[in-house]
């Protein structure tokens, strides 16, 4: 039986007793696609599956679980059955859950916990979750510089039933202060009696606790770490933040990012489509909607400013769905740019003359395109239709490519400028972007378009 047999069972409850034959199969296969499998099941079933797993797999498979069916899980089962999932959770993924408790959920399944794995979840729940210490892992191994390899070889294999993650094993002083690292390799590899300090690596990248967790992420994006340490301020190691983590991290931010990039409000919580509810879907949408087309109204005022315009030349009518298209494609192109430059560190608000000039540059180009390609567009496509005897084609199709191009530089410029504009006040750019960007480009538009109108037509 496959991986997809195995979905189509999970999703029919009635065969709930085959899906328990195959959890021998289920062994064998990775956790996350147990996982996939295993959570199309009803809570009310699931238990019954998991206890056919060892409680170190329980926990790994519960850990991969969307947020919204771990919550599900924990109010059907009793908080001393539970707990014993929890503690066998990677701390990482313990303290997230954990955050996502009420006060009162919280207080029901500590009582249940051991004094360890309660202190430790306390600990790194304390911290806020768009930081280093919000995604942390306390599974780490450290030994003391003046211990021999041999020493610090069997103090990593005493530890290493509770250390999940050895990948570094970290120096530290007596006073848990960090002194380097140390590979695995370099252990193995050495004499047994060599000092760790002489083999010791002093220059390492390392994140303090209260940074922002994007920024943890893009230095260990950079510097292709497989972890990297966490510091407090006393620059004491706390924790460790591992490739995966960075991973989930910048997967989130991504999200995130789009979210707001299309007007849609993120309260700081997993994205799940299918299990956010459709109100919940419509709460986060209506605000930007909403208040972009009270905005828009404006563009309705201008296009009745110029109604008698329009009765005249009615060409013109046809062909500001064009403009208005092609602005909205060049505002949100520079904003998506911008934006982008901006999350990867690549630019800063204190560049915006360079990033202005070098989006200007090439809006021109674009525009230069565009306008002879909306030229050519009009004279064909409105050759035969009726144009009054005071007016030409060729200058109805010159003035319209004229104003298409301006479109283009100035929404380009307004694109890549809103984003700086709202990141200068402490402010989030992808909030800047699409939609705000189409509908502030909109009535640019209609007043350069019917600008150009009376320019040429006096209209």
């Amino acid at each position: 039986m496959n991986t997809k047999e195995l979905h189509k069972l999970a999703k029919e409850f009635q065969h709930i007793d085959q899906i328990i034959e195959m959890v021998p199969v289920m062994k064998k296969m990775p956790v996350v696609e147990v996982a996939e499998i295993l959570q199309a099941i009803d809570e009310t079933y699931l238990f019954n599956i998991l206890d056919r797993f060892s409680l170190e797999q329980q926990a790994l498979i519960f850990s991969e679980f969307p947020m919204v069916k771990q919550l599900n899980l924990f109010k059907t089962v009793s908080k001393k059955r539970f707990a014993k999932i929890f503690e066998n959770m990677p701390s990482e993924n313990r303290a997230d859950f954990f955050q996502h408790l009420t006060q009162e959920e919280q207080s029901s399944l500590l009582p249940y916990l051991s004094k360890k794995v309660r202190e430790d979840v306390i600990k790194l729940s304390a911290y806020p979750p768009e930081t280093a210490g919000g995604i942390m892992s306390t599974d780490f191994a450290t030994v003391e510089s003046q211990m021999t390899c041999a020493e610090a070889i069997e103090k990593v294999r005493r530890d290493a039933p509770s250390k999940k993650t050895v990948y570094y094993v970290y120096v530290v002083d007596s006073n848990q202060r960090l002194q380097g690292f140390i590979t695995l390799k370099d252990l193995i590899m050495a004499e047994p009696y060599t000092k760790v300090e002489n083999a010791l690596h002093r220059d390492f990248v390392f994140a303090f606790v209260d940074e922002d967790r994007e920024k943890v992420a893009q230095l260990i994006e950079r510097y292709d770490l497989v972890a990297i340490p966490i510091l407090n301020r006393e620059n004491q190691l706390v924790g460790i933040v591992t490739h995966d983590e960075a991973i989930d991290v910048i997967r989130a931010e991504h999200s995130e990012d789009m979210q707001k990039f299309m007007g849609i409000v993120q309260a700081n919580e997993e994205f799940d489509y299918l299990g956010t509810s459709t109100f919940k879907h419509f709460k986060k949408r209506v605000v930007w909607i909403v208040s972009l087309a009270a905005v828009g109204i404006i563009s309705g005022i201008i296009i009745h400013r110029y109604e008698n315009a329009l009765e005249k030349l009615l060409i013109l009518a046809l062909y500001m769905p064009m403009v208005a298209d092609t602005g909205g494609n060049a505002g949100s192109q520079a904003a998506t740019v911008v934006v982008r430059a901006l999350a990867l560190g690549q630019i800063t608000v204190g560049n915006w003359f360079k990033i202005l000039w070098k989006e200007a540059k090439i809006s021109l180009l674009l525009a230069v395109c565009l306008g002879v390609l909306a030229y050519g567009k009009v004279l064909f496509l409105s050759w035969e239709t009726d144009i009054p005897s005071d007016y030409s084609l060729p200058v109805i199709a010159f003035m319209i490519s004229l104003a298409l191009a301006l479109q283009v530089v100035t929404a380009t410029v307004i694109g890549a400028g809103l984003p700086l504009f709202v990141k200068s006040f402490g402010g989030d750019p992808a909030v800047a972007a699409s939609p705000a960007i189409t509908t502030v480009v909109d009535i640019t538009g209609l007043l350069i378009y019917f600008g150009m109108a009376t320019i040429f037509f006096s209209l």
